[in-house]
């Protein structure tokens, strides 16, 4: 019995010790209010504004508030689980509340805003019922990530008008937030969403990495990361999973489309729009078979767009492509860590637009007057501050200098120059401007990060394999095998506007399937191909 006891009351000891010996924390403060936001914005961004906006909030209101990030991803995750969300709500507004069946009709049509003609009449009294609700998710803002995940969200009816436009014409000009520049829209017309910064993309590397492997200039351009020298050392993200990294790749394709136009202009030709549907569908062969070369020296495919310029700076990869910001934290991150200059970040002329990330006011938002006041903030110079002023400075965040570009013109006068981490960047006034033309790629971005993930990611083991053993062929067989690796018949413009596009955008989601795999299976032939043809020549 006493040995029992003994036992007994050593597991008594070991299971409450930690409890014991825990350190005493203080009760978290309790705020009268709290704004639920969902983000894809990394921790430095989020404290900053945690840190900040109460302050600004509680000088205007009397009333302490907390912001509750709810962060579970890049904005595709966002966008499935918002999508999951409003259809549970709908569905019990529609069922409990308004007491109406429910039904495949009411799904496919209370979230769609381009019900066709031949629509059922429930599809289209689904859709009046949703836009005349308040149904929710719990969230009262979405703050941050690409302009095409917000107009999906817009169209979808999740995300509404915060009234911020009526209040402020004044910020809403071409002298402060002009609508469109340079092709990209700023801010949404019915005022369901705002551009809060600017975010271009380009390169990180390690300048340690590129003298490993021989190679003697930094990358500045797109199309230094097929250089045949950093096979397995390109850091990339899955396009499906990153909408950052979908629009990087996006540019890389407007670009080789505007360099056709120019030659095909310098030519000469009688018909405009010829000319440039000719530049469109070459550009889009060009750009893709770019993208499958980066691909093909890819080190991996990750699903974040946060895990590359972290990978690069640890030396695991020689370059990566990047948002402009992280590229810019990173190579901050390691100076101010006494690491030097080996890390560096670079925006390819003429190969990067400036595109905004917005904020939205979501539908059924359980605190709307505080969420409208975060974009006040946001859009306000208090704000804007955050975003590119150093740590310390006044008005700027207390811990991390976030590097980012702020949407308002205004932000860039001289005397603001002195407080600001990146003083000579003026994004209103750079030289040779990607121009993005919304009609050649806006209408596919889905399917084009579709056919990247099938063409490099899927197929990445055959395609990395026959790409070595081409760069390693006598240059007579290296031009054949490198023709067969680059056959993108079957992914036209053509094609990504038409069958594949269908398939895409089907209620039957298994053809999406079937045609990753038809796809797959073609690619993964043509690169075996290619190696074969490659090392038929090798000794």
């Amino acid at each position: 019995m006493v040995k029992q006891a003994v036992i007994i009351l050593a597991l008594i000891a070991t299971v409450a010790l930690p409890f014991v010996l825990r350190p005493e924390r203080t009760a978290a403060a309790r705020t009268d209010e709290s704004l639920v936001v969902i983000t894809p914005h990394n921790e430095a961004i989020r404290q900053e504004f945690a840190a900040a906006f109460p302050k600004w909030y509680e000088a205007r209101t009397g009333r302490s508030i907390t912001i509750d990030w709810r962060v579970i991803g890049g904005t595709s995750e966002i966008a499935r689980f918002l999508e999951g969300e409003y259809v549970a709500s709908f569905q019990n507004h529609w069922t409990n509340e308004l007491r109406r069946p429910w039904s495949s009709e009411v799904l496919g049509g209370f979230h769609n805003s381009r019900l066709p003609a031949n629509a059922s009449p429930e599809a289209r009294e689904a859709r009046e019922a949703f836009l005349a609700s308040n149904v929710g998710a719990g969230i009262d803002l979405f703050f941050g990530g690409g302009t095409y995940d917000f107009v999906r969200q817009a169209q979808a009816g999740r995300i509404v008008d915060s009234g911020i436009i009526q209040r402020f014409p004044e910020w809403f000009r071409d002298d402060v937030i002009p609508r469109h520049f340079a092709g990209e829209e700023y801010w949404d017309q019915e005022g369901r969403w705002v551009g809060t910064v600017l975010s271009s993309y380009g390169i990180i590397f390690n300048r340690d990495s590129l003298q490993r492997l021989g190679v003697a200039s930094i990358p500045r351009q797109w199309d230094d990361l097929k250089d045949p020298r950093l096979a397995g050392e390109v850091a990339l993200a899955d396009p499906t999973k990153s909408g950052s990294i979908a629009k990087a790749f996006e540019n890389v394709i407007q670009q080789q489309m505007q360099r056709r136009l120019v030659a095909l202009q310098a030519a000469g030709g009688a018909d405009p729009k010829a000319i440039e549907a000719r530049a469109v569908s070459e550009g889009w062969r060009d750009g893709l078979a770019l993208m499958q070369l980066i691909g093909a020296n890819g080190r991996y495919f990750t699903d974040t767009s946060q895990k590359p310029p972290i990978d690069v700076a640890a030396g695991n990869c020689a370059v990566g492509m990047c948002i402009d910001f992280y590229g810019r934290q990173q190579e901050e991150a390691i100076r101010r860590r006494g690491g030097g200059e080996h890390i560096g970040y670079a925006t390819p002329m003429g190969g990067s637009v400036s595109s905004v990330d917005p904020v939205a006011l979501m539908r059924g938002a359980p605190n709307r007057e505080a969420a409208v006041a975060f974009i006040e903030f946001v859009m306000s110079m208090e704000g804007q501050k955050l975003w590119n002023f150093r740590p310390g400075t006044p008005g700027g965040p207390e811990h991390y200098a976030l590097r980012r570009m702020p949407v308002r013109r205004d932000f860039y006068r001289e005397e603001l120059r002195v407080h600001r981490s990146d003083p000579e960047a003026s994004p209103y006034e750079e030289q040779d401007q990607l121009v993005y033309r919304a009609a050649w790629t806006s209408g596919i971005f889905r399917e084009m990060s579709f056919v990247i993930r099938v063409m490099c990611l899927d197929t990445h083991v055959e395609l990395a394999r026959a790409w070595r053993a081409i760069n390693a062929a006598p240059a007579e067989t290296r031009a054949a095998a490198l023709a067969v690796l680059q056959n993108l018949d079957v992914v036209t413009y053509e094609q990504v506007n038409g069958p594949i596009k269908q398939a895409l955008n089907s209620r039957d989601k298994a053809q999406e399937i079937r045609l990753a795999r038809e796809l797959g299976s073609r690619f993964r032939a043509q690169y075996a191909e290619a190696e074969r043809i490659a090392r038929s020549a090798r000794p």
